[in-house]
């Protein structure tokens, strides 16, 4: 049975981005810019061309970016098809001197990614490699040559319009990928995407007072929660009463096996907390059903997703722009005001749960506070 090759083009429709099937032309070869969009024909200019197979007893399908030139696309498609139907047939392929494709190659990253690695990074690989397959149109893992990774980076600007700090995210990935594969020292660090490193953002005491008075008791004590002990997202919504010691105003970041979570870097942690949310907690706890051990459940004993749904409510209520309220702000906020109280950058850093200082100090927002200035005035009178 021959195995076939289809040949799309992703394009925008009314829809959205869809990969629609080509226009052939009587002689079998790809109509430039032809798609059909619900049975129709229609000419669109823009967008990539993709090979479509199917591989594995499961039939996965694979799709590969192979540029925007029809003529280059029908070609590959017919390079791809004799490949696929020799080994169909038993025969033994080598393509281009052992050379390994890209698709197959991701395909293989991924699947090893989402085996070891938690599902946002799994997403942010996934997302990365697929716009890197869009924008190179290269079918083997070794004809990637340095000129393929600025153009990579002017894709994700110029075609994806990201922010320049996630264009970098983007072409980091891409290159742990490269060096998976082997192929290192293809790029300077002059080749990278640049961006502007933003001083972090923090709450400053007013807002947090003007939200708090707008928060019922509940609410208060999620965000005095994410504020006082700089705990992330996933690990403030698996936290359970089991990982906090009132008596001694700590709680550790613990694996979660029942939840499938464990903590960012695999490496748990332990916080102090101020007396007054161990105070909030123990009352908490007094009220609480004692057969349900998370610190924040939903009604039926599930772990709380909707932090962030009911900060914004909360800022709408207390009139602040809820596009200044998000939950990863309380924790920059922590660090920050830590530091500020005198707190060394080291403890700061393990209470954070960071693997090392760049990414602690990320966080930090330098003090602009009535005593700094005492101090300016100090060197320069």
């Amino acid at each position: 049975m021959n195995r076939e090759v289809n040949v799309t083009k992703r394009v925008q429709t009314a829809q959205g981005l869809r990969y629609c099937p080509v226009v052939l032309s009587t002689n079998g070869r790809i109509k430039p810019d032809a798609v059909l969009i619900n049975g129709r024909e229609e000419r669109r200019p823009g967008g990539a061309y993709y090979l479509e197979w199917r591989e594995g007893s499961k039939r996965k399908r694979i799709r590969l970016s192979v540029g925007k030139n029809a003529a280059d696309a029908g070609a590959r498609r017919q390079r791809k098809e004799a490949e696929l139907n020799a080994l169909n047939n038993g025969v033994t392929v080598v393509p281009q001197d052992g050379h390994r494709s890209i698709a197959a190659a991701v395909t293989e990253f991924l699947e090893e990614t989402k085996l070891s690695k938690k599902p946002k990074t799994y997403a942010a690989y996934n997302t990365s490699l697929s716009y890197f397959t869009e924008s190179c149109p290269k079918l083997y893992v070794e004809d990637i040559e340095r000129s393929d990774l600025p153009k990579f980076s002017a894709f994700l600007r110029d075609e994806k319009e990201l922010h320049p700090r996630t264009c970098w995210n983007k072409f980091s990935n891409v290159m742990s990928f490269l060096k998976a594969q082997g192929i290192r020292g293809l790029v300077g660090k002059n080749d990278w995407p640049r961006f502007v490193e933003e001083e972090p953002e923090v709450y400053e005491k007013e807002e947090l007072e003007t939200l708090f008075a707008k928060c019922h008791a509940d609410e208060r004590l999620w965000f005095e929660f994410f504020l006082m002990s700089g705990m992330r997202e996933q690990e403030v919504i698996h936290c359970s009463w089991a990982d906090i010691n009132l008596s001694r105003g700590t709680v550790t970041v613990r694996y979660k096996p029942e939840y499938g979570f464990s903590p960012k870097n695999y490496r748990e942690r332990e916080i102090p907390i101020p007396a007054r949310l161990v105070a909030s907690l123990k009352a908490e706890k007094e009220k609480r059903d004692k057969t349900c051990g998370l610190v924040f459940p939903t009604a039926g004993c599930r772990p709380k997703l909707d932090f962030l749904d009911a900060l914004k409510a909360g800022a709408e209520r207390a009139k602040l722009d809820k596009q200044n309220f998000w939950l990863h702000k309380f924790r920059a906020t922590f660090a920050t005001w830590s530091l500020w109280a005198g707190v060394d950058l080291r403890t700061v850093q393990q209470w954070l749960g960071h693997s090392d200082m760049e990414s602690t100090m990320r966080c930090l927002k330098p003090s602009r506070s009535q005593q700094v200035r005492e101090k300016v005035n100090e060197i320069f009178a």
